[in-house]
C-alpha cells in the first residue's frame, strides 16, 4: 500500500523507495503556447506547487529551467521530473540523454525519470511524425536496466514509466531490479483506468495522472455529474476531478497558465462517499492522447487484445 505524508496543505506520495513526490503538480505539456511558460512555472512554484512534471518531447526544458533558476525556493524541495524521447531507447543513448535533460533544466539530479513510451524510435527520428516504418526494436528491458544505473549514479531518485499497459507491466515486473517507482498514464471519469490502477496499487507502482481535467475531444468538465458536484461544493469542476484523482491514492500533474486557476487547482474539496460513487458511475468513454488513432500497429498500448505486447 502506497503512503502519504500530508506537508504544506498539499500531500506527498511515498515512492516504493521511500523518496516523497507531491501528489499535485504542474504540467508542462505545449505550456509554452502563449509565451508564458518561464512565468506560470515561478507563478506556481510561488502558489505552492513543488511538482514540476516536464518531457525532452515538450521541447520547452531550457525555458523552464531557467525559471527554476529564478526561484527562492531551494532545489531539495522541489520534484524535478522528465522523461526519455523514443529516440533514445538503446542503451548505449539512456546516460547522454538524461545528461541532455539536466543541461537543459541546469540541474545537477532529477527527481524522477520516465521512460516516456513502452516503443523505441530510430535514432535519426525527429520528435514529430512517424510511421510504424520508424520504429526500432530495443526491448524495453534492455532500455529499463541502463535506466537502473542510473539510480546509481546519483543523477536520478527514482526511475519509472509513462503510458505502460497492465500487459506489457506484468511481463516487464519480474525482470526488473529496481521496480518503476510511478506510472504515468492519461486518468480522468473519462478514462478511469480502474484495472490498471489497482495493479500499479498492489505492485507498489504510483500512479501520475495527466490529462486529468480531460481536454481537447473529451469534455469531461462539462459532464453532468461532474458539473452537479462541482455546484453542490462551490468549487469548480477542475477541483472535482483533481479530488477524486487525490482521494484514488493517484497524484496529478494539471496545467494551466492561470495564476487563479493554478490557485483553485491547489485546493482540494472533500468528496462524499455518493460523490466518488457518482463519479464511478459515468459510462462516457474517450481519452485525449491515443497513438491508435494514427498508428494501428501501436494499439497494444491501449486496445491490448488487438495486437501483441512489444518486445520485453
Amino acid at each position: 500500500m502506497l503512503g502519504f505524508q500530508k506537508q504544506s496543505g498539499v500531500g506527498n506520495i511515498k515512492l516504493k523507495n521511500g523518496v516523497l513526490m507531491p501528489e499535485l503538480g504542474l504540467g508542462t505539456w505545449k505550456g509554452d503556447e502563449a509565451g508564458l511558460l518561464a512565468q506560470t512555472v515561478k507563478t506556481a512554484i510561488d502558489l505552492g506547487y513543488r511538482h514540476i512534471d516536464c518531457a525532452t518531447y515538450y521541447r520547452n526544458q531550457r525555458e523552464i529551467g531557467r525559471a527554476l533558476k529564478e526561484v527562492a525556493v531551494p532545489r531539495k524541495d522541489l520534484f524535478i521530473v522528465s522523461k526519455i524521447f523514443q529516440n533514445n531507447h538503446r542503451p548505449e543513448r539512456v546516460a547522454p540523454a538524461l545528461d541532455e535533460i539536466l543541461d537543459e533544466l541546469q540541474l545537477d539530479y532529477l527527481d524522477l525519470l520516465l521512460m516516456h513510451w513502452p516503443y523505441a524510435l530510430s535514432p535519426d527520428m525527429g520528435h514529430m511524425g512517424f510511421s510504424t516504418s520508424d520504429l526500432d526494436p530495443v526491448p524495453i528491458m534492455d532500455t529499463w536496466r541502463a535506466m537502473e544505473i542510473l539510480v546509481e549514479s546519483g543523477k536520478v531518485r527514482a526511475i519509472g514509466v509513462s503510458n505502460f499497459n497492465k500487459s506489457i507491466l506484468q511481463k516487464m515486473l519480474p525482470q526488473c531490479r529496481v521496480v518503476p517507482a510511478v506510472n504515468q498514464v492519461e486518468v480522468h471519469p473519462y478514462n478511469p483506468e480502474h484495472e490498471l490502477v489497482a495493479f500499479c496499487e498492489i505492485s507498489g507502482i504510483a500512479v501520475t495522472a495527466y490529462c486529468p481535467l480531460g481536454g481537447f475531444r473529451v469534455d469531461v468538465m462539462g459532464d453532468a455529474t461532474v458539473q452537479a458536484i462541482a455546484k453542490a461544493h462551490k468549487c469548480t469542476p477542475a477541483q472535482v476531478l483533481l479530488s477524486w484523482l487525490i482521494a484514488r491514492g493517484i497524484a496529478a500533474i494539471p496545467k494551466s497558465t492561470s495564476s487563479a486557476r493554478l490557485a483553485q487547482n491547489l485546493q482540494m474539496v472533500p468528496l462524499s462517499l455518493d460523490d466518488m460513487q457518482s463519479l464511478g458511475r459515468i459510462t462516457t468513454r474517450q481519452r485525449k492522447v491515443d497513438p491508435s488513432r494514427d498508428t494501428p500497429e501501436l494499439k497494444w498500448i491501449f486496445h491490448e487484445s488487438e495486437a501483441e505486447c512489444p518486445l520485453i
